[in-house]
C-alpha cells in the first residue's frame, strides 16, 4: 500500500508539473514590448546602421517562473513548443526558468552558437519601464550584429585576454587597473577633454580639439599595460558603440518611425522623443562625473558612444570600416587625422 501511495504522489507531482509547463504563456504586456522593439528594428535599423537587418532576431525572455524563447531557428531539447504568435511572428517556446530575471545581455543560450538577447521583464530590469526597455533590446541586438559576423570569435580569441576562460565572462570580468589613482585621474581628464572635443563650437576649433585630444588619449593609453590596453579599445568598440547606436536608433525613430497604439496605450509608455533626449543627456553626464573605480567597465559606455558621435563629426565614413577593422575606435580618428 505505502508503494502504491508513493507512487501515486509521484504520478501526481509530473502531473502538476506537465499542467503548469502547460499553462505557462507570455504575458501580454511583454508580448507589446517584444514587438514593438522588433517592429523598429525591421523599419529603422538599416536606417542608423547599413546591414543592420541581417543580423538574427532571436530573444529569450526571462520572468520569474518561465523563459520564453522568440525567433530562435533550432531551441535546444529542454524548450517546449507553446504555439505559433502571428504579434511576434514566431514559434514561441517555453521552459523552466534557469537564468537571472535581471538580465540585459547577449550569448548564445539556446543550445547552438546562435546569439541571443536574454532580458528580464522592464520591472525587474535596470530599463524599469517600457520605452527605456525597449532600446536597451535594440541596444542588445546590435551585439547580435556584432557577434554574427564570420571572424568576429576567432577575431577575438586573438586578442589573448581571456586567460583561459571559455564561457565568455572575461569579457565582464578581466582585471583593468579600474582602481589605480594614475589611471582614473588621467581617465576622467580625459572624458572631459572628450566632452569639449564634441561641444566644439566650428570646424576649426574642433580641428585643434581633436588633435589635443587624441594626444591626451595617446598618453592616457601609455600608462596602460598592453593588455590593459587592449581590453579598452575592445570595451569601446563593442559596446561604447552599441550605446552609441542605442541613442541613434532612438533619436532616429524620434523622427521616422510612430509607435504602435498598443504600444503607447501602455501605462508606463514614455515618447520616444524624450527617450532619445534622456539617453544623451544621461550618456554625457555619466562622463562628465565619471568616477572609474566606482563605474568600473560599465564607463566605457558612454566614453565609447560620444567618441562615435563625435566620429560622425569628424570622419563621417568610419562606421564602414567598423566591422572589418575591428576592436579599436582610435584608428578612425587616426586616419581623419592623417588626412
Amino acid at each position: 500500500m505505502k508503494k502504491i501511495t508513493l507512487i501515486f504522489v509521484l504520478l501526481l507531482s509530473f502531473s502538476q508539473t506537465i499542467s503548469a509547463q502547460e499553462k505557462a504563456s507570455l504575458p501580454e504586456i511583454d508580448r507589446i514590448r517584444i514587438a514593438e522593439a522588433f517592429r523598429i528594428g525591421e523599419k529603422i535599423s538599416d536606417k542608423v546602421w547599413k546591414g543592420w537587418s541581417s543580423a538574427p532576431w532571436a530573444l529569450l525572455l526571462v520572468t520569474p517562473k518561465d523563459e520564453f524563447l522568440i525567433r530562435h531557428r533550432k531551441p535546444s531539447g529542454d524548450f517546449r513548443l507553446i504555439g505559433y504568435d502571428s504579434l511576434l511572428k514566431s514559434d514561441v517556446y517555453t521552459r523552466p526558468r534557469k537564468l537571472s530575471p535581471k538580465l540585459l545581455a547577449t550569448f548564445p543560450a539556446a543550445g547552438d552558437a546562435t546569439p541571443v538577447i536574454v532580458v528580464g521583464q522592464a520591472e525587474n530590469t535596470d530599463a524599469k519601464t517600457s520605452t527605456p526597455w525597449v532600446f536597451v533590446v535594440l541596444h542588445e541586438h546590435f551585439h547580435q550584429l556584432q557577434y554574427s559576423q564570420p571572424d568576429y570569435y576567432a577575431d577575438v580569441e586573438k586578442l589573448n585576454l581571456s586567460g583561459g576562460d571559455r564561457t565568455g565572462m572575461w569579457m565582464i570580468n578581466y582585471q583593468f587597473p579600474y582602481s589605480q589613482k594614475e589611471v582614473g585621474d588621467q581617465f576622467g581628464s580625459l572624458s572631459k577633454l572628450l566632452v569639449e572635443t564634441y561641444n566644439a563650437k566650428n570646424k576649426s576649433q574642433r580641428s585643434k580639439k581633436l588633435n589635443e585630444y587624441l594626444s591626451e588619449r595617446k598618453k592616457f593609453e601609455s600608462i596602460l599595460k598592453t593588455d590593459d590596453r587592449r581590453y579598452l579599445s575592445f570595451q569601446l568598440w563593442q559596446e561604447g558603440i552599441a550605446r552609441y547606436v542605442q541613442y541613434k536608433t532612438a533619436q532616429t525613430a524620434a523622427k521616422k518611425y510612430k509607435p504602435s497604439k498598443e504600444f503607447r496605450a501602455l501605462k508606463d509608455f514614455t515618447p520616444i522623443d524624450k527617450e532619445a533626449d534622456n539617453l544623451l543627456r544621461l550618456t554625457f553626464n555619466e562622463l562628465k562625473e565619471v568616477n572609474l573605480s566606482k563605474s568600473q567597465r560599465i564607463a566605457f559606455y558612454p566614453f565609447g558612444a560620444i567618441e562615435g558621435l563625435l566620429l560622425d563629426k569628424v570622419n563621417p565614413n568610419w562606421k564602414k570600416r567598423y566591422l572589418a577593422d575591428k576592436f579599436s575606435l582610435d584608428d578612425y580618428f587616426r586616419n581623419e587625422v592623417n588626412e
